[in-house]
C-alpha cells in the first residue's frame, strides 16, 4: 500500500523514536523552511501538528523559520494555531495580481494577507507565548542589495551568488543574518554558526515588520526598512542565507521536528545552483524530516507540488484550482502522521536520513 508521508531521521532521532515512539516531548525544536507555496503540500500535516500533537508538550517548543516557514511558525504560536494556519492557506492560495505586477503591488498584497492571518491579537499572542518561542530569520542587506531598483538588486544577487559558489561564508559581505526572537529568552535559543548573527527581541512593535521582512524576496517584494529595535537598514528574505538551515538546532539530546516539502535540504537559497554544497550531517543527527512521498507527489496534478513558477505558467483559475487540490490532498500526510503517533501505523518504516 502506498503512503503519502515518508519519514527520514538522523541517527540520534531514529534511535530515540524507535525506543520511545512518536511522543511530543521528544521534540524541542520545530523548523519551518523557506519555499513559498511549496508549503501547501504540508498544510494538512501542520493542521494536525499545530492543533493536536505539539500542544501536548509539557516543555517549551523553540520554533525557527524563514520566509514561508516564518509565517507558518507565527501561526503555530497563536492562541488558535489551526485557525491561523487555515487562514494562511486560504488567503495565500487565492492570491492574484495584475498581468505584470511590480514589487509594490505584491508587497501590498502581502500586507493585506498578514493582517488577515495575524488578526487583531495575533502579534501579542506570538510574542508572549511561553510554550512556543518564535524565531524569525531575516537578512539585513549590504551594498547594492539595499537599493529598491530591480537592476541594482539583480546585480547584487548575481555577485553574491557567484561569491557563494566559492564559499558560503562570503555571504557575510552581502547580508547580515538577523533573528527576531521571543523576548522571553534574552539571547534567543539558537547559536548559529557560519557567519555572525544579530539577535533582536521580538515584540508587538516590530512583529509584523519582521515577519514581512522574512518573506520579502529580492526584486519580487519591497525590502522592509528600519525595523524597530533592530540595526537600521533594509531587510529581506531570510531564506537567502537560511533556505533550509545548516546549523546546530539543539545542544542536547532533544529532537527537531521538521516538516519539509522535499528530502533535499540545502543551506542557503543560492545553493540550489551549487550541487556540491551539502548540509553538515552532524547538524541533522537529531532531526526528524517529514516529507510527502514520491507516490503522493506523482498523483498530484502535473506530478509536482505547488511553487512560485505556477504564477507564470498557469492562468489564475487553473492555478487556484491546482493549489486547492494540493491543499486538499495534504490532509493525507496529517492523517498518516497521526496514525503513527497513535501507534496504529508502524514507525519502523522511518528511513535513515543519511543511508
Amino acid at each position: 500500500m502506498s503512503r503519502s508521508l515518508t519519514l527520514y531521521a538522523g541517527p540520534a532521532a531514529l534511535k530515540a523514536i524507535r525506543e520511545n515512539g512518536l511522543t511530543p516531548d521528544l521534540f524541542e525544536v520545530f523548523a519551518g523552511a523557506a519555499g513559498g507555496p511549496k508549503w501547501f503540500t504540508l498544510h494538512g500535516l501542520d493542521q494536525y501538528l499545530f492543533e493536536d500533537f505539539l500542544p501536548q508538550k509539557k516543555q517549551p517548543l523553540y520554533s525557527i523559520g524563514s520566509s514561508a516557514g516564518a509565517w507558518r511558525i507565527s501561526c503555530l504560536a497563536q492562541k488558535e494555531p489551526k485557525k491561523a494556519i487555515d487562514r494562511l492557506a486560504e488567503k495565500y492560495s487565492i492570491e492574484t495580481y495584475s498581468e505584470k505586477p511590480d514589487a509594490a503591488e505584491i508587497s501590498s498584497g502581502a500586507r493585506v494577507m498578514l493582517d488577515y492571518v495575524i488578526g487583531e491579537n495575533g502579534a501579542a499572542e506570538v510574542v508572549n507565548n511561553p510554550m512556543v518561542q518564535t524565531h524569525l530569520v531575516t537578512d539585513r542587506c549590504k551594498g547594492l542589495l539595499v537599493s529598491e531598483k530591480p537592476l541594482m538588486q539583480m546585480l547584487g544577487l548575481a555577485t553574491s551568488a557567484l561569491a557563494n559558489m566559492a564559499s558560503r561564508s562570503t555571504l557575510k559581505y552581502f547580508f547580515e543574518r538577523v533573528i527576531f526572537h521571543s523576548n522571553l529568552n534574552p539571547s534567543g535559543h539558537f547559536n548559529l554558526d557560519t557567519f555572525a548573527t544579530t539577535h533582536v527581541p521580538l515584540v508587538e512593535e516590530n512583529f509584523k515588520q519582521a515577519l514581512l521582512a522574512s518573506g520579502s524576496i529580492p526584486v519580487v517584494l519591497e525590502g522592509i526598512k528600519d525595523i524597530p529595535g533592530a540595526p537600521p537598514g533594509v531587510y529581506r528574505d531570510g531564506g537567502i542565507t537560511d533556505y533550509h538551515f545548516d546549523f546546530p538546532f539543539t545542544n542536547n539530546d532533544k529532537l527537531v521536528l521538521y516538516p519539509h516539502f522535499s528530502r533535499t535540504v540545502l543551506p542557503g537559497w543560492f545553493d540550489k545552483h551549487v550541487p556540491w554544497r551539502k548540509i553538515t550531517p552532524k547538524h541533522y543527527d537529531n532531526v526528524l524530516l517529514l516529507v510527502p512521498s514520491a507516490e503522493h507527489v506523482a498523483k498530484l496534478p502535473y506530478g509536482k507540488i505547488s511553487d512560485r513558477k505556477d504564477f507564470q505558467v498557469l492562468d489564475t483559475e487553473t492555478r487556484i484550482r491546482y493549489w486547492k487540490t494540493v491543499l486538499s490532498e495534504s490532509q493525507r500526510l496529517g492523517d498518516e502522521f497521526q496514525e503513527m503517533a497513535e501507534g496504529t501505523l508502524n514507525i519502523d518504516t522511518i528511513l535513515p536520513l543519511f543511508p
